[in-house]
């Protein structure tokens, strides 16, 4: 993560590269094609527990996503607190009442009627885990000077990808939530503004 006054590029070998022929390479992308095929987004959860190292390691690969300039301009918050899970579910519920209420717009609204989503979210607190993921609008070196992260939305969504597909891996399930605004996370998770 840029860190630094004076940043420094240091070229790294790449002993690990995986280089496959045509064959293998084809066979290689059908056969993640078919496991992504049995990703699902889902919005009831098992109570059952999920291990704390599943979710770290899962966030760790989302960390290896490609970013602007290499800032990595994102943050994950992983929550299992029943409590914190619960205050979270109250305040997106409160967003989404208005959102149902008129405040996505008539087209926004209809195009979710097939999937028959509502204001209420139960699953932000029957998941195991609820993952925050912040998007660092710009970033502050150590010595507090303020500086452009570039590609914010695009380098945060490649890391989301990441994080569903290492979550798809050991066979979890998740749901992509996003209330608007969700300025109530960035208090409750102690993140700063930016």
């Amino acid at each position: 993560m840029y860190n630094s006054e004076k940043p420094t590029y240091r070229a790294l070998a790449l002993p690990d590269r995986v280089q496959k022929d045509s064959y293998f390479a084809l066979k290689g992308v059908n056969q993640f094609l078919d496991y992504m095929r049995k990703r699902h987004s889902v919005r009831d959860y098992s109570s059952k527990k999920v291990s704390e190292n599943i979710i770290a390691s899962a966030i760790a690969a989302a960390g290896t996503a490609p970013s602007g300039a290499n800032h990595q301009p994102w943050h994950l918050v992983a929550i299992s607190n029943p409590e914190m899970k619960a205050e979270i579910r109250k305040a997106a519920e409160e967003e989404e009442r208005t959102f149902y209420s008129g405040g996505g717009g008539d087209e926004w609204i209809s195009a979710l009627e097939p999937i028959g989503t509502g204001a209420s979210k139960p699953h932000l607190t029957d998941a195991p885990w609820l993952i925050v993921i912040f998007a660092q609008r710009y970033g502050l070196t150590n010595s507090g000077k303020r500086y452009k992260n570039y590609y914010v939305p695009e380098s945060v969504g490649i890391a989301t990808g990441i994080l569903i597909t290492a979550l798809h891996h050991p066979g979890l399930v998740c749901l992509e939530h996003t209330p608007n605004p969700m300025k109530f996370l960035t208090t409750m998770c102690m993140r700063p503004a930016h």
